[in-house]
């Protein structure tokens, strides 16, 4: 299994179109994750454009910006996203009430709360939906860790993780939203990370 990977990989993990269309014969329970950070418009209409009614999966959680918010109602209705949101066992307010504003990185209590706001509700969507195939928009030039992932990969559960993107700059992923006039959003937080170029451990861990 890992050389026929290895020769999809060499043969189409430059041409996205072929690499989704690959992938969606390879299973019956495709999934889409978002996050509706910048340039997420661009993986989600691919994938879309070959299989409308796959499930967008969005661990929303809860402290995204209010421009984050707008971008994604914004999508779910320009490409009529099937969107399934998956939210932290407690909402934002029941947490901070109980233990108070969001833990910086260097703080020991960090790795909990990701777990809780990312990590837990991931594994509820994976667990409940059973997806045999996972799109995701990675890109090699976003961490050191991304860039030694392949564009297709298959973890230890046997789901296929898909990043049809992994070998697009950002100027691909910018001419793409003009060539198809789609909105982006740069006004982005992710809590879980921080920093630009830090991992949150999910894709690590998946």
């Amino acid at each position: 299994m890992a050389s026929s990977l290895d020769a999809i990989n060499s043969d189409l993990g430059n041409d996205p179109d072929a690499l989704i269309r690959w992938a969606l014969e390879q299973g019956e329970r495709p999934i889409c994750t978002t996050n509706f950070r910048p340039f997420e418009a661009v993986i989600l209409h691919m994938v879309t454009r070959q299989r409308p009614d796959i499930p967008v999966v969005w661990m929303d959680n809860g402290y995204n910006t209010e421009a984050t918010y707008r971008f994604a109602d914004e999508l779910v209705q320009r490409l009529d996203l099937n969107l399934i949101t998956y939210l932290p066992r407690r909402s934002r307010a029941h947490r901070e009430a109980v233990e108070g504003p969001m833990p910086g990185i260097e703080d020991p209590r960090h790795e909990a709360f990701t777990r809780e706001v990312k990590l837990e509700p991931f594994e509820r969507a994976l667990q409940e939906m059973a997806p045999d195939i996972w799109f995701t928009a990675l890109r090699a030039e976003d961490t050191p860790e991304r860039a030694r992932m392949a564009p297709v990969s298959r973890n230890a559960d046997g789901l296929l993780k898909v990043s049809p993107l992994l070998h697009w700059s950002a100027r691909d992923m910018y001419q793409y939203l003009q060539a198809h006039d789609l909105p982006n959003n740069f006004d982005y937080f992710d809590p879980t990370k921080v920093e630009e170029k830090r991992e949150c451990g999910l894709h690590l861990q998946h």
